[in-house]
């Protein structure tokens, strides 16, 4: 009997179902359990509570990003709140014989981009976080999302987890990208297109010429941003240029395991004549840079564009108009020429090395507006070597920029990287919620160029 045509996200989905439950979630297995200081502590109590052990220490890897500064590491951190769950993140890692990459540990960095450049980030895993952006990981072809903090608990103790199977969405982009326009741009459009609820209840997997000719740095990009049109993750079928970004770093397969895992990843792709829920198509000819101009990812158009009018955005026109009331923005404004405050160059969405290298091809030579405040913050203690190695770093400082050291910053308004309320700050991050980056702040989601 010739099995059904299936989907990447099915194959890699029910090949980690320990049980189905009818008419219910599914218990679910899960290969790869990242942590952090913000939503692991209290999970961690209620296994003590109920006196409960971790079941797959070395399954699990922690490291502290959200709550960390960005300047002076190597001193006391001076928020108590912060210090406190980093010291728990240390503890609780010690106790149950977790690995911990904490503050001033080489391999420290933001969880999401640590993953993938240390080779804990497979294809066809499973993995969870308490973080949304866990979505990163499908980039790999993994199936990869964030989750809450009684279920982190859950899966400390028991690997598994209760899910129920999401519906499945296919978005094509084929063509040529143009000039300037990045992963980011491509994932910004999409997610304008769609609006920021509109692949609520689905995982993508993102196809065609576009994610195929993309590199892992900018596929990783995109996926990160697919909890930002309301998808649960997304996921790209695992390549060539997969492998041989993961050949050789140091938690990735070696020698026979590897051949045997490549053979295992090579079958990771969508069959012919699998069906999705729902399908889009788009051409990469119609994608210029992006900008967002209002309070969620969605509200976002061409650079060069207008913000359109509420009844052009649809929607409700009263939301629509306190989101331009709180950007201070109104209907028909250019963008081009508007005055900026801040600039933040980071986050698990553009925090890696090819990210730097683009803004610094646009930096070099040039001087930083006295006017303007710039976070250049790198993902992890191996991308700020990169900057460095590579002469990165003179460029950005002959240009007046400072490079911070790895941590979220000013993604979210938890560290001491907070944009003051009023000010305007062009972010490279995944959100431009009312107050993400600070109470008042107003955030421009861009790529890094």
């Amino acid at each position: 009997m010739s099995q059904q045509p299936a989907t990447l996200f099915d194959k890699v989905w029910d090949a980690h179902v320990v049980r189905k439950i009818e008419d219910g979630p599914d218990v679910f297995f899960i290969d790869r359990h990242f942590i952090h200081e913000v939503t692991s502590p209290v999970a961690f109590l209620g296994l003590e509570n109920r006196q409960l052990q971790v079941m797959f220490p070395n399954k699990t890897f922690a490291t502290a990003d959200h709550n960390t500064p960005t300047i002076n590491q190597h001193l006391p951190v001076a928020d108590p709140l912060s210090a406190n769950q980093l010291k728990a993140l240390e503890n609780n890692s010690a106790k149950y014989g977790i690995s911990h990459w904490g503050l001033g540990n080489p391999k420290n960095g933001i969880v999401h981009v640590v993953g993938p450049e240390n080779g804990i980030t497979l294809p066809g895993m499973t993995i969870v976080c308490g973080d949304s952006h866990t979505s990163t990981h499908g980039a790999f072809g993994a199936i990869a999302f964030g989750i809450g903090t009684s279920e982190v608990e859950m899966v400390l103790s028991s690997q598994c987890i209760m899910q129920p199977k999401p519906k499945k969405m296919l978005i094509n982009v084929n063509g040529k990208l143009g000039k300037g326009v990045t992963p980011k741009d491509a994932v910004l459009y999409i997610i304008s297109q769609l609006t920021a609820a509109g692949a609520t209840g689905y995982f993508i997997e993102y196809a065609g010429e576009v994610f195929r000719e993309m590199s892992m740095e900018g596929r990783m990009t995109v996926c990160n941003m697919s909890i930002e049109m309301g998808a649960r993750g997304g996921m790209i079928a695992p390549d060539e240029t997969t492998f041989a970004y993961i050949k050789g770093r140091e938690k990735a397969p070696q020698g026979e395991a590897w051949d045997k895992a490549l053979a295992y990843w090579k079958t990771l792709k969508t069959d012919e004549g699998a069906t999705f829920d729902v399908v889009y198509d788009y051409q990469a000819a119609d994608i210029e840079p992006q900008i967002t101009y209002g309070t969620n990812p969605g509200m976002g158009m061409g650079i060069s564009q207008r913000i359109p009018t509420a009844a052009k955005a649809g929607g409700s026109k009263a939301s629509y108009e306190k989101s331009l009331d709180y950007m201070g923005f109104h209907e028909n404004d250019a963008m081009l020429g508007k005055k900026i405050d801040y600039v933040f160059i980071g986050s698990c969405t553009n925090g890696r090395i090819e990210d730097f290298r683009a803004f610094a091809s646009i930096v070099k030579g040039r001087k930083k507006a006295d006017h303007v405040t710039a976070w250049i913050v790198p993902g992890s203690h191996i991308v700020e070597a990169q900057i460095r190695e590579e002469g990165i770093y003179d460029i950005l400082t002959e240009a007046g920029f400072q490079l911070r050291q790895p941590g979220c910053s000013a993604c979210l308004a938890m560290n001491d990287d907070k944009i003051p309320a009023g000010k305007y700050a062009v972010s490279t991050s995944n959100r431009n919620f009312e107050g993400r980056q600070g109470p008042g702040a107003r955030t421009l989601l861009a790529s890094p160029s």
